[in-house]
């Protein structure tokens, strides 16, 4: 129950701060529509570029609303309120990076295939695109709440927020590009998406742990 009502009221703030899922959404865009402008209009290029440039852009896109994760609730009071709703400070954590997979991960997904058929990436290769994303996104998600955590209070958070997630998250780009060009590249996509599995497998318990456990030190 104290799940349910947390995550409601992440949502609620969420919907209160819906520019910021916009503005993903259009950075995201903005991005891949970059590529075609940087290397020319020649479609074979474009084909063999999209995946990895889908996810170089979904990968920075999820960055940007990281920074409000952990660090309004901390500024407000509410973080320590948030700690004795019931759930412990992982629960806590691991609600939160749930609240940004559907804010931030979800329409990323949703415009995903637009913008690789934009990039003329074969109809086929959409398909591993989005199966690639659906658990990439959600390990950015998580990796980003930690992150998120381990900064709370920190001058200059925002500028080291980045640095602390993407080096976790290369081997997703580098695992999600392999599964999404699988098609162009003519290797198997299954191996790809298999170690995308094993990865979020990782995370989903380490992640929240983690930051449930920087949170908690930041609200002490």
């Amino acid at each position: 129950m104290a799940f349910l009502t947390l995550l409601r009221r992440e949502l609620r703030l969420s919907y209160r701060h819906a520019a910021d899922s916009v503005a993903v959404v259009l950075f995201f865009l903005l991005a891949v529509s970059l590529f075609p402008l940087g290397l020319g209009p020649e479609a074979q290029l474009l084909s063999r570029l999209a995946p990895g440039a889908i996810w170089i852009a979904a990968l920075l896109a999820a960055l940007l609303p990281l920074d409000r994760l952990f660090g309004a609730d901390f500024e407000d009071g509410s973080l320590d309120l948030l700690l004795l709703q019931g759930l412990p400070a992982a629960g806590v954590a691991f609600v939160k990076a749930v609240a940004h997979w559907l804010s931030t991960g979800l329409p990323l997904l949703l415009v995903a295939a637009p913008a690789a058929i934009m990039l003329r990436m074969p109809v086929e290769g959409v398909g591993r695109l989005l199966l690639s994303l659906l658990p990439g996104t959600m390990i950015l998600s998580l990796l980003g709440t930690a992150g998120a955590a381990l900064v709370i209070g920190a001058r200059r958070g925002g500028v080291l927020l980045p640095l602390l997630v993407l080096p976790l998250a290369t081997p997703v780009l580098i695992f999600g590009t392999a599964a999404a060009g699988a098609a162009a590249t003519g290797i198997a996509a299954r191996p790809a998406l298999l170690l995308l599995g094993a990865y979020l497998c990782l995370c989903l318990p380490l992640c929240p742990l983690a930051a449930g456990a920087a949170a908690r030190a930041a609200a002490e």
